[in-house]
């Protein structure tokens, strides 16, 4: 069954956002962020194997994506920044009744996580980040390569035509096919195609797109000057069929430059969304990890 034993609920947040989401299990808590263009759904084969295994698991949508509050952006992409989000999350396990957890985050759920790790380490016991690097060192690593296999980042934060030719035909655009329904599930797809329907949505995303270009980087740069990193034990996985390793090599030899405490890595036998490609072994990792940090 979809999210078996879980709760489906709206917090209004001390933030001012309100976010949808669920959440089952108990046990210590762990915060699982999903990435672009997916929503808390994207968890559905992984948050119940957690939950099993003896934790309460949080899974929501980050604001602007789902069923969450679309701010109205503002010109310095601050609203839709991962600062933003992440302060979110801590208010969230908060008002769920839960003041230390771990978080975990894929795509771009992951910089949200890691930056919960860096501005709220009293509240995180132990991070996961799932296909990605910090934002800083992904610009700064950015050349005609990257620039050309990844174009959608620069299309989404640069065009001022983004929105029109997303929100023209979203199906075209975000694949919505037969195909895509059942490698998500069928509640999950129609959960996600709803929200990518909306022009709402769409903007979000695009500004949360807009923030890592600009905000989320500089406020990584700002931590790395002044030396302040990631104090948590931190499990860093990949999907092998992806492009992590084509673009980085090992993304945990960067990622030991950001982490004070272990670094411990996982390669996912996946493509790129691995929670619903390969949910079995990205569970496993994650339960092990989890059991032995908090």
């Amino acid at each position: 069954m979809f999210f078996e034993g879980f709760e489906e609920w709206e917090r209004e947040l001390a933030t001012g956002v309100r976010l949808h989401g669920r959440s089952g299990g108990e046990g210590p808590a762990v915060v699982l962020l999903h990435g672009h263009p997916r929503a808390h759904t994207t968890w559905h084969r992984v948050a119940p194997v957690l939950a099993a295994a003896g934790f309460t698991v949080i899974c929501p949508d980050l604001r602007g994506y789902g069923r969450s509050a679309k701010p109205e952006p503002d010109a310095d992409h601050e609203v839709y920044a991962d600062r933003a989000m992440a302060a979110d999350v801590v208010a969230l396990a908060q008002v769920l009744g839960h003041d230390g957890f771990a978080v975990v985050g894929h795509d771009r759920g992951q910089g949200v996580a890691y930056r919960c790790a860096l501005d709220h380490p009293g509240h995180v016991r132990a991070l996961g980040v799932l296909d990605g690097v910090p934002m800083a060192e992904a610009v700064e690593r950015a050349d005609a390569r990257f620039a050309t296999e990844w174009w959608h980042w620069f299309f989404f934060a640069g065009s001022p035509h983004a929105e029109r030719v997303i929100t023209a035909d979203p199906d075209a655009w975000y694949g919505l096919d037969p195909a895509k329904e059942e490698a998500m599930g069928a509640e999950s797809f129609a959960y996600v195609s709803a929200a990518l329907h909306d022009p709402a949505t769409v903007r979000a995303m695009l500004e949360d797109y807009r923030a890592g270009l600009s905000v989320d980087a500089a406020h990584d740069r700002a931590d790395r000057e002044r030396g302040h990193r990631i104090a948590c034990p931190t499990l860093v996985a990949w999907s092998v069929h992806d492009d992590m390793e084509h673009l980085y090599g090992d993304p945990a030899e960067i990622w030991r430059d950001w982490v004070d405490a272990p670094v411990e890595t996982a390669r996912i036998d996946s493509g790129h969304h691995m929670a619903e490609e390969n949910p079995d072994q990205l569970a496993g990792v994650l339960a092990d990890f989890l059991a032995r940090h908090l």
